[in-house]
């Protein structure tokens, strides 16, 4: 049986939950490296942390609108909504990518 995830149309997409997901460290860590790949499967992204920890988060940040994932075979690929979200929140994007260490062994 294949995994179907729920990801909310742009007219759906609020301020306050894509904020709430960003404000988390972790999350933020997963965004800056997915921004840095560009897509990217589910254990690319764990940087060592534990899968049931991390599945939370990528659900978070899917329900925020900010993480699109497909399947493909036992692949689950992510990539940013970025397109989406700067049509619903013109700039915001690019303000918080901003915050992403240049590095990315500077932060997880």
């Amino acid at each position: 049986m294949a995994v179907l995830y729920h990801h909310p149309a742009p007219e759906d997409i609020t301020l306050l939950p894509l904020l709430r997901a960003v404000a988390d460290p972790v999350r933020l860590g997963i965004i800056c490296h997915l921004h840095s790949l560009g897509e990217a499967n589910c254990t690319t992204l764990l940087r060592g942390r534990p899968k049931s920890s991390m599945s939370h988060h990528f659900q978070v940040l899917r329900e925020a609108g900010i993480l699109q994932t497909r399947v493909e075979g036992v692949q689950h690929r992510n990539t940013l909504r970025l397109d989406v979200l700067e049509d619903r929140f013109p700039g915001l994007m690019t303000s918080i990518l901003r915050e992403c260490p240049t590095n990315l062994s500077e932060k997880g």
